[in-house]
């Protein structure tokens, strides 16, 4: 029985459904040539957060304020060192202005390498002062805080605007020290929920108001000596609902300051009620940079991997070019 010859090869045997090999090629080669161009172009990060140029991200020091300790700050931190930041959360004695500053700058002296500094409330106040004179405080940012100028007390402040509920709830309570005797004080164990935490739970805010830590009477009205954020960049968290510092107070010095401002929907502890805005704000302080998400939650690398696909598409996009260019010229060719 006779065999058949093999068929003879199709004349569009270099083609793959119609589209010629060629151009295929072109595609595949624009393709990876740009992806080898993305790859190179994107900012290497190392393990411990670094970038191409081998520069630390900044230490963020948290310094609490009046009637609470470094516990407020809590759920920030775990956020901060989740994306590799080196934290500090030192206590404020509250004691004074003058006395607490110099204690929080004798920290900063102990930290090498730029330092993010922060301070809520009566803590404001404190990193106004303890920043001055030290270059590696980069930024400055206020939590729903005082910002005296010179010459200003956190109490003079405090009757600057109406909406501040605290002056009547507070208790004094005398003490005495190995220094002297003085007056400490207090929120009102009943008053603490609705003037300093109203949206944490009660439950939540009757253990803070049990073991609040009262600020000196006199150091309270301590005036300021220095106003570090006259030369340093600041932030300010303005917490809309604040009941124990004015929200048009905080406006008045974050205009003042010219600090990059953002008001949320808080109570006085923004820290506490919106870690995820504070943590924001913070990191980008430490970007030095207002005007986009400095360090966003998708990172470098996600980022560096967008732009490829933005690449590659436009490669795609040339490849198809490419295909139906090689159909015309297939069509006017019979």
């Amino acid at each position: 029985m006779a065999v058949s010859p093999p068929s003879a090869a199709p004349s569009n045997r270099r083609r793959i459904s119609g589209i010629p090999l060629t151009a295929l090629r072109r595609t595949g080669a624009l393709t990876l040539a740009l992806a080898t161009t993305a790859l190179c172009a994107a900012p290497a990060v190392a393990a411990d957060g670094s970038g191409s140029d081998g520069r630390a991200k900044p230490t963020v020091v948290l310094v609490h304020g009046a009637f609470a300790d470094a516990s407020g700050w809590n759920d920030v931190v775990e956020r901060l060192q989740h994306h590799g930041y080196n934290v500090v959360a030192p206590p404020n004695p509250l004691r004074g202005v003058g006395n607490d500053s110099t204690y929080v700058a004798s920290v900063l002296e102990s930290i090498e390498g730029p330092i993010v500094l922060a301070g809520h409330s009566y803590g404001g106040a404190v990193i106004s002062q303890a920043a001055a004179g030290n270059p590696n405080v980069k930024a400055l940012v206020y939590i729903s805080a005082f910002m005296p100028d010179v010459g200003e007390s956190p109490a003079g402040l405090s009757g600057k605007f109406p909406g501040s509920e605290l002056q009547p709830a507070l208790r004094p309570v005398p003490y005495t020290d190995a220094h002297g005797s003085g007056s400490d004080l207090y929120i009102k164990n009943d008053k603490f929920h609705s003037v300093f935490a109203a949206d944490l739970s009660t439950a939540q805010t009757k253990v803070m108001a049990v073991e609040q830590r009262p600020v000196a009477a006199a150091g309270f009205a301590e005036k300021a000596t220095a106003a570090a954020w006259k030369t340093i960049p600041s932030w300010f968290v303005v917490a809309k609902n604040d009941k124990a510092i004015a929200p048009d107070l905080e406006r008045f010095e974050a205009r003042r300051a010219k600090s990059r401002t953002i008001e949320i929907n808080s109570s006085h502890v923004a820290m506490m009620s919106h870690p995820d805005t504070v943590t924001k704000v913070l990191r980008e302080a430490a970007s030095g940079s207002a005007d986009r998400p400095a360090l966003a939650a998708t990172g470098t690398r996600t980022k560096a991997l967008a732009g490829l696909g933005g690449l590659a598409s436009a490669a795609l996009l040339a490849g198809t070019a490419l295909v139906v260019t090689s159909r015309k010229r297939r069509s006017a060719g019979g």
